[in-house]
């Protein structure tokens, strides 16, 4: 049983130095022609580090040549399918500066895109990479209006506009939470203000409604009538816009109790 444990072990040591052996001796090849046919042998079996590893060697060997645009989007391809967006990024920003006009260009375009787009933060952090990808969309989208891939540009842009609005939304929320009811108003009513078709628009509304009638109902005595003034105006809005909200009974609640003061 030994033995056998033993020249299994042994295959297995034999198996990987030749595997070993035969890509470095591709690695250390000059012939351009075997190392080409060698990393799209790794890249086919899925073995993408190999295969970036050949395809970055071979960019000076094929320089100008006829399979220079096919090994620099192919190295671009490597890195995307091994996950490492920001070079995959920068291979395919370069690609398509270099080849303007090649058969892989418009595709290396939206790889960079994905990259862009996968690199992207949760709402909560900074949306400056979001920013960069729907910019990068939004020119994609004038130079190829019939593109392939107009659904998947079209469902990015949906989720990160859906993140940009989330993140307004809860950044002024935040005063809301923390009571500051003035603040709060103002803050929700600037995202509106920013942007009239956040998705969030109802829930935005209806905080407004909710920050001015607690506003009003802290208030001293004497400015508790014109803030319930305001209050109503900001109900008025919501309800017009949102007849059948999920929050109208609690905001026609709001409005009932804000009579008391204003009749007085």
């Amino acid at each position: 049983m030994r033995y056998i444990k033993t020249a299994i072990a042994l295959a297995i040591i034999a198996f990987t130095t030749s595997c070993k052996s035969e890509f470095e001796a591709l690695r250390n090849s000059r012939d351009v022609n075997e190392q080409y046919r060698g990393a799209f042998r790794y890249y086919e079996a899925g073995k993408y580090l190999k295969a970036a590893d050949l395809f970055d060697q071979l960019l000076v060997a094929t320089n100008g040549t006829s399979q220079d645009d096919t090994v620099q989007f192919y190295l671009g391809m490597s890195n995307f399918k091994l996950g490492d967006y920001v070079i995959a990024e920068a291979n395919f920003d370069r690609f398509v500066s270099v080849f303007p006009r090649s058969p892989f260009t418009e595709e290396a375009k939206y790889l960079r895109i994905e990259c862009l787009y996968r690199s992207t933060y949760r709402y909560e952090l900074d949306q400056l990479p979001s920013y960069k990808a729907m910019a990068a969309i939004d020119v994609f989208l004038y130079e190829y209006p019939n593109s392939k891939y107009l659904k998947q540009m079209r469902d990015m842009l949906v989720d990160l506009q859906e993140r940009l609005d989330k993140k307004s939304f809860e950044s002024a929320k935040i005063y809301y939470t923390i009571e500051d009811y003035k603040a709060a108003a103002y803050a929700l009513k600037n995202v509106l203000k920013d942007n009239s078709e956040n998705q969030y628009r109802e829930d935005i509304m209806y905080y407004i409604v909710a920050a001015n009638y607690h506003y009003a109902d802290k208030s001293i005595p004497e400015k508790q009538k014109e803030r319930f003034l305001l209050f109503v105006d900001e109900y008025y809005n919501f309800i017009s816009e949102f007849p059948d909200s999920k929050m109208r009974k609690e905001v026609d609640g709001m409005f009932e109790k804000a009579q008391t003061y204003i009749k007085n």
